[in-house]
């Protein structure tokens, strides 16, 4: 798609020529006369850089649109002045203008600044995709025939257009699966935008699914784009849509058919073209029957079914997921911890009822409260039953003292196990657990990093 540059002057000829010469250029050109159409306008369409006149002449001036501009929507502004002045260039750019051109124009210069603030503005994405893979990291890992056939979905329907419901118990990776559709999909140079269904209160929804205006509600002071406007050209991930009320699923179903829809407070239609990925642990058949979702929506979303295996159902696939998370805690400073083959196998015995969630968590209990550099089957099934453990507290549990092999050992547990607890029940203030614990606070802050509790 042409990237998109909305020139906002009050000069007729000089919104013509700018949107020929951008046009020649293979850009798509919008032009407004004013900063207040301007602003409307990016409500609704989005737009890649603004061309901005410093000197308009209506209600609002350049620098203010600017100020707004920059304050509601990430793209690049560019200035443009017949009155152009150092101190002008400056202030500008300190309210956030990627460069300022003065008229007379030289369209040379118009098309180099205009390339180069939409190579940044892409940059800044590549960035954002960076830190969103940095962030997640995680893929799906395995080689067992049940997670090959999940891959080999993914596959299949990442290249398309075609919407997709992701189901699986809680924990199994839901999430992974549909990082790796984005990663595989056209939309891959572009986040994907995600919206917990779970997590946002019922009267928040609208306002951060389809965006409200200024003073639309209480606490409401400025514009706000929802998570479809965001998405419009990419991917919206809908996790745990189950969990929608039947008031939400009705409008969001709407919008899905639709792909328009209009902000909370506003009677503006905003046209979007998304492709939808959403994912649940609920049975949704049954729900429909229970009547707490609904049958239309269902299967509008249900175009290619996917569904996530249990980790008990590809068991085989725990020595790859162990080496894998140990990767991951390394990178967060958890030193690295060997599994024996006996090890390995004492996972694999295990149920795992809260899937890789399960796992991940146990692994990494395991790092830091283990104090040999190799993991054995004797430790994986202390760890795995309550019995061999000592009390849980703020949900910290470690070794038994009493299990030790010696004296030292048994002492060193204890005091770790102590000292850890009392610090969750002071919120991980320090001081005031010294102060508790009757230690001064070098001598624990000391002892807290021997134990590994902090780094």
């Amino acid at each position: 798609m042409n990237k998109r540059i909305l020139i906002i002057d009050d000069e007729i000829s000089i919104q013509e020529s700018l949107a020929g010469v951008l046009e020649d250029e293979g850009f798509s050109a919008m032009s407004v006369s004013s900063a207040e159409e301007g602003l409307e306008l990016l409500e609704t369409t989005n737009v890649d850089l603004v061309l901005l006149d410093v000197w308009l002449g209506d209600n609002m001036d350049g620098m203010t649109a600017l100020e707004k501009i920059h304050g509601l929507y990430s793209l690049p502004i560019i200035m443009i002045s017949g009155h152009g002045s150092i101190e002008t260039a400056v202030q500008a750019t300190r309210k956030g203008a990627f460069d300022f051109i003065e008229k007379p124009l030289s369209y040379d210069k118009i098309i180099l600044a205009v390339t180069n603030g939409l190579r940044f503005a892409r940059l800044e994405q590549e960035n954002l995709l960076l830190r969103q893979g940095s962030a997640q990291k995680s893929i799906l890992t395995g080689e067992s025939q049940a997670i090959q056939g999940l891959k080999r979905q993914i596959d299949m329907v990442a290249p398309t257009d075609a919407w997709v419901l992701i189901r699986g118990d809680h924990g199994t990776g839901k999430e992974l699966v549909a990082q790796s559709i984005h990663r595989a999909s056209a939309s891959s140079d572009q986040p994907m935008i995600e919206v917990n269904c779970a997590a946002i209160p019922e009267e928040l929804i609208e306002s951060e699914l389809f965006g409200h205006e200024k003073g639309s509600f209480t606490g409401a002071h400025v514009s706000k784009r929802g998570k479809f406007d965001q998405a419009d050209g990419g991917i919206l991930f809908l996790d745990e849509i189950g969990d929608m009320s039947l008031n939400t699923q009705a409008k969001i179903l709407r919008i899905l058919q639709e792909q328009k829809f209009e902000r909370v407070g506003g009677n503006k239609t905003i046209k979007v073209n998304v492709r939808v990925l959403a994912a649940t642990n609920k049975n949704l058949e049954e729900e429909i029957e229970a009547g707490n979702f609904r049958a239309d929506l269902f299967w509008r979303l249900n175009v290619v079914p996917i569904h996530v295996p249990k980790l008990c159902d590809r068991l085989e696939d725990i020595p790859l997921l162990v080496e894998a998370l140990m990767k991951l805690l390394v990178g967060r400073g958890i030193k690295h911890k060997e599994f024996s083959p006996d090890a390995y196998q004492a996972l694999m015995e295990h149920h795992w009822p809260g899937n890789v969630r399960e796992l991940r968590n146990f692994i990494e209990r395991l790092a830091i409260m283990c104090q040999e550099a190799t993991i054995t089957a004797v430790h994986i099934r202390m760890f795995l039953d309550p019995k061999q453990q000592s009390g849980l507290v703020g949900g910290v549990s470690g070794l038994n003292p009493f299990l030790a092999a010696d004296y030292k050992t048994a002492k060193r547990l204890f005091e770790k196990e102590y000292l850890q607890q009392k610090l969750l029940q002071n919120d991980n203030n320090i001081s005031k657990t010294a102060e508790q614990v009757g230690l001064e606070r070098s001598h624990l802050h000391k002892k807290l990093k021997s134990f590994e509790i902090i780094q």
